[in-house]
């Protein structure tokens, strides 16, 4: 990612990775918290540590899991609306 804010939460499993990022949005309405997911892939280029967007066979399996951890945790903070004034209200 050209960002160089770091994420809200990695999972992760084996070499493949996905990262939630949070954005805050401002409107007319008042201003929310949303969130993006970026899939990525790391291997090795010699002895540099590279990353792809690409998946082979074996590593779906990985990309599938790790996009069904961060889609869980992306609803858990956008979804559900949560009073911060109650115990357990800030999850995200």
């Amino acid at each position: 990612m050209a960002s160089n804010r770091r994420p809200e939460r990695v999972f992760r499993i084996g070499f493949v990775s996905a990262s939630v990022f949070v954005h805050d949005i401002n409107s007319e309405t008042g201003s929310r918290s949303v969130r993006s997911v970026h899939v990525q892939r790391r291997y090795m280029d010699g002895n540099e540590a590279k990353y792809t967007s690409y998946f082979n066979l074996a590593e779906l399996r990985q990309a599938l899991r790790v996009l069904q951890l961060a889609t869980e945790y992306v609803e858990s903070c956008e979804a559900v609306v949560v009073d911060s004034d109650q115990p357990g209200g800030d999850l995200c």
